[in-house]
């Protein structure tokens, strides 16, 4: 094993036991448990990008406190400086690097020891290798296991997590000691077979592993005095008897039949191949079986659960949440027990129904029925509930002559013969609630799992049902579910690939089913063949057509979408024009021309269906094979005036509302004025510079991709939208975000020859390559700005691109250039007739001439550009004056104005969002501080700056750093 992987590395993070980093084998200090849990959120997912809110929601759950967000960042920013400081000692590299929405923990995964272990855990299924070879593998893996995973980090993620990680270990274990069983070595895993079965002592196919092993290396009567132990506990704790295959066990081990090789793969719809996963409570049976009430022959105990799918994985929590539904041992519940399972076409609910129902067969001692519904068949006829209740006479074995005639009557003898019995009623595929109550069971001791495309929430108000959604996978589960169906090591060996697939699937376990299904036909076909014809389809959905109607993901999807109204089949295909990845209610009525009133009832009709989902409150999306599809429909349904109109609408709804918003902002006359919106674009107009921003910060994905996606004959809106998101990005500092958008605009404005687009795509650029520490590239967009907007005549344009130059001049260390570029914004300003504008200037002199030493003049300038900038509202404007002012007090030899004026200046800057100028802010109250002899005050203020810089990733974060390193306080 090469040196820089796994264990022998010089670095590695470990997250079985406490969340710690080893460098050579000795623990590193953290910090607080909060630090802890954020390094453990990134590293589940080690060398792939992590999203904000999936961090915050790894961290605090569903409902993070106020500060959640800025305590991310800061904790972030102390294990950069972590890293930095492993990194400059020669320790190791521990990189987490800012990426669009989140961060990524830039770690070869294999220096992660849970990432280890699942990695040779995968590699040990490869059948094609020797035992000996692949029990290695395990053996290697379980000996990475240092104690209870994420061990003291409270929360539902970290226990989810270990869960999860627990039933890999016990695979893991259970797998080895088939391996060493097989090749004559049993011996060797009882003590950890042992030690595991203590720690779980409920798990029976450890049970069944510790059982074989002892009895194959002849202590068969260990092995016996464990299934003793074993049933004992399930009986005392759990109120059910040991799994089919431990009973089966114990009889060979008795001697009743030859004691045969335990099946790794039993085959799907087995009885004996599904023994619950987990411990399931079997509530304890209540009375002999009675012949039925018509007379007839005795009760039949049916058996009716389809085959379970073939490699079913995740779903810990639903399945957790459906075992929560069993009666305790010796309770009977009140009434019959509901649940109904939805979600979207293809998500699963079937195989997930299927799957907890062979799980929980022992609670159901006298039966389970199952029925298909059809509900959203492709036939478009959904199964009555006559047909549906005379199947399940049927099966409980009532001959035809006994049959009565009406619904009514055949219902009651139905619910007559599960009267003081136990059996499980699996209604799948429903439609609506109507078509499922005549077939829920009426006595206590049954229980009804219906699934539907539906919410069903009426079965919650009538009858108590438990309603569970069911939502897309997660990407580890979607490579789960890849490697049950392809094998672990073709999944493990093309991991690039894989994630491509998970992606273009979007989660969708039908889609995932249909990719797994074409790879196994083609055992020779790279993996990268298939997520290369994912990627460029011109119709996505085209290689996840099967050919069967049950399992085409086009038609599974369009069943849906035939059973919804005119109103919201419309909606529906006009989401393919959104540009997306989410939108509220206001750009959903823009996109039909509707007013918001009017759209509500179409939305709620789509997300009960499951084609929308309200992801945060307000706020709706859907996944990329329902875009797909909607578009498909659009294009079959709408002619194409429609459908431009509609995107004209929804674009003039962000476009005018940006507008809008960024005027709030900036306070001053924009370089553009617009066209009229169109008719029922639905453009708002945010009520102050907070509701601005809010609306900025939620849209900016959105605005981001319409910019990134331009509409042929719309082609102003992509440099006019990119336009209106200068002043929001800037104040971000999301330089990168400024460099594509202005790209697109500026290459869009060249091809269609629009000069008014091609200056304010050159002024853009100019800003970002600024930023980027690249001025000659800077100077050249903001000359060509320039000159554009001179020959248009725009002085709006003219003064802030001066502005802009003067800005670089003044970082490049030329003031007297500044000062020039400066007054000359303030003439264009006076041209424009836009009073904020010159606010803005006056303060922009006013700082250069303090750069110049010349405080007085400064002083008086600032002072008049003060009044004018808060007359206008302007609080960008106000807190950069407040900024210079504390700059020329400092300088003045006023300690405590200069103070004063920089807290003035922080508090607006951290409400207009402007973090890079809120940083730039803390380093100069910092440099106050230490100039008034106040070492720690000055600390503090740099600290907190260097923690946004690091956050923004931004150079200054260097020399700060150094200089917060030469003042510290040395430590005794």
């Amino acid at each position: 094993m090469r040196c820089e992987r796994g264990v022998g590395a010089v670095l590695r993070l470990c997250l079985s036991g406490p969340v710690e980093v080893l460098v050579r084998e000795a623990p590193v200090d953290l910090g607080p448990p909060q630090r802890r849990a954020v390094l453990a959120a990134l590293a589940v997912d080690a060398g792939r990008p992590v999203p904000v809110d999936v961090l915050i929601d790894r961290i605090w759950g569903t409902e993070p406190p106020d500060g959640a967000r800025r305590a991310l960042y800061a904790h972030v920013a102390r294990i950069r400086r972590l890293a930095e400081r492993l990194d400059d000692d020669g320790e190791g590299r521990l990189p987490v690097l800012r990426r669009a929405g989140g961060y990524q923990l830039d770690l070869d995964p294999d220096r992660v020891d849970l990432h280890r272990f699942h990695r040779l855990a995968a590699l040990a299924r490869d059948e094609a290798l020797p035992d000996r070879t692949r029990a290695a593998r395990l053996r290697e893996a379980l000996e990475l296991w240092r104690g209870e995973p994420f061990a003291g980090l409270p929360g539902t993620w970290p226990a989810r997590m270990r869960e999860t990680w627990r039933r890999r270990r016990v695979d893991a274990a259970v797998r080895l000691a088939d391996l060493e069983t097989r090749s004559g070595d049993p011996s060797s895993v009882l003590g950890q077979l042992t030690d595991l079965l203590g720690e779980y002592p409920l798990t029976e196919p450890l049970a069944e592993a510790l059982m074989r092993s002892l009895h194959a290396a002849g202590d068969s009567g260990e092995a016996l005095r464990c299934y003793a132990q074993t049933r004992r506990r399930l009986v005392e704790e759990l109120g059910t008897e040991p799994g089919r295959r431990l009973r089966e066990l114990h009889r060979e081990i008795l001697g009743e039949r030859p004691l045969g090789r335990p099946r790794e793969h039993p085959a799907a719809g087995d009885p004996a191949a599904a023994p619950p996963a987990r411990p399931v409570p079997r509530p304890a049976s209540t009375v002999a079986t009675p012949r039925d009430p018509a007379g007839s022959a005795p009760y039949v105990v049916p058996a009716q659960l389809p085959a379970t799918t073939a490699g079913f994985t995740g779903r810990t929590d639903e399945l957790a949440r459906l075992d929560a539904l069993l009666t305790p041992a010796g309770r009977r519940p009140a009434a019959v027990v509901v649940s109904a399972l939805s979600g979207m076409g293809g998500v699963g609910k079937t195989a997930l129904a299927v799957h907890w129902a062979w799980q929980a067969r022992p609670a159901f001692p006298d039966g389970q029925l199952y029925v298909n519904l059809r509900g959203f068949d492709p036939s478009g006829t959904p199964l009555t509930p006559d047909r549906a209740v005379r199947g399940f006479l049927d099966a409980l074995g009532v001959p035809a002559s006994r049959v009565p005639e009406s619904l009514d009557a055949q219902v009651g003898l139905y619910r007559s013969l599960l009267s003081g019995r136990r059996v499980l009623v699996v209604l799948d595929n429903a439609r609506d609630a109507d078509q499922v109550r005549p077939l829920l069971p009426g006595a206590p001791g049954c229980l009804a799992l219906v699934t539907s495309r539906a919410p069903l929430t009426g079965l919650a108000a009538a009858q108590g049902a438990r309603l569970l959604a069911l939502d897309l996978l997660g990407a580890e589960e979607c490579r789960e579910l890849l490697a049950a169906r392809l094998g672990a090591a073709r999944v493990a060996a093309e991991a690039a690939a894989v994630d491509e697939i998970v992606v273009r699937c979007a989660g969708l376990p039908l889609a995932l089913a249909v990719v797994a299904a074409r790879a196994a036909a083609a055992p020779a076909r790279p993996l990268a063949a298939l997520a290369e014809e994912l990627r460029t389809a011109e119709r996505i959905l085209d290689p996840l057509d099967t050919g069967d109607p049950a399992t085409a993901v086009r038609t599974v999807l369009h069943w849906s979408y035939r059973t919804l109204s005119p109103p919201a089949a419309r909606l529906f295909r006009f989401l393919g024009l959104h540009p997306g990845p989410d939108a509220d209610l206001t750009s959903l009525a823009a996109l039909t021309g509707a007013v918001v009133g009017q759209v509500r009832a179409p939305v709620a009709e789509l997300t009960a269906a499951h084609l929308l989902s309200e992801h945060v409150p307000g706020r709706y999306t859907c996944h990329d094979l329902l875009r797909a599809h909607a578009v498909e429909l659009a294009a079959e349904h709408d002619d194409p005036h429609t459908l431009h109109a509609a995107t004209r609408r929804v674009l003039d709804h962000y476009l005018h509302t940006a507008y809008a918003a960024d005027a709030l902002l900036t306070r001053r006359r924009h370089p553009m004025t617009l066209p009229p919106a169109a008719p029922g674009a639905q453009a708002r107009q945010p009520a102050d510079a907070d509701e601005a921003l809010a609306w900025l910060t939620a849209e900016q994905p959105v605005l981001i991709s319409a910019v990134e996606r331009p509409t042929p004959g719309l082609a102003p809106h992509t440099w006019q939208l990119a336009a209106m998101l200068t002043t929001f990005l800037e104040r971000q500092g999301n330089w990168q975000a400024l460099t594509d958008v202005h790209t697109v605009a500026l290459r869009t404005a060249l091809d269609h020859a629009d000069p008014a687009g091609q200056a304010a795509g050159h002024r853009g650029l100019g800003l970002a390559r600024f930023q980027l520490r690249d001025p000659e590239g800077a100077r050249h967009h903001f000359n060509r700005a320039l000159d554009l907007f001179r020959r248009l005549d725009n002085h709006p344009g003219q003064a802030r691109t001066c502005q802009n130059l003067a800005k670089m001049a003044w970082a490049h260390g030329a003031p007297h250039e500044a000062l020039h570029h400066a007054r000359r914004s303030l003439e264009h300003f006076r041209l424009a007739h836009d009073r904020g504008g010159q606010a803005v200037a006056l303060n922009d002199i006013g700082w250069y001439l303090a750069e110049l030493g010349e405080l007085r003049q400064a002083l008086a300038h600032c002072r008049r550009a003060l009044p004018l900038v808060q007359a206008t509202g302007d609080l960008s404007g106000q807190a950069h004056t407040w900024d210079s002012l504390g700059f020329i007090h400092r300088h003045l030899g006023r300690h405590a104005e200069a103070v004063e004026c920089y807290d003035r200046a922080l508090a607006l800057f951290r409400k207009t969002g402007d973090r890079r100028s809120e940083a730039i802010g803390l380093t100069y109250l910092g440099d106050t501080h230490e100039t008034a002899g106040a070492p720690g005050p000055a600390l503090e203020a740099w600290q907190q700056a260097l923690d946004l810089f690091d956050e923004l990733g931004l150079p200054e974060a260097d020399s700060l750093r150094g200089k917060i390193r030469d003042r510290a306080p040395a430590k005794s």
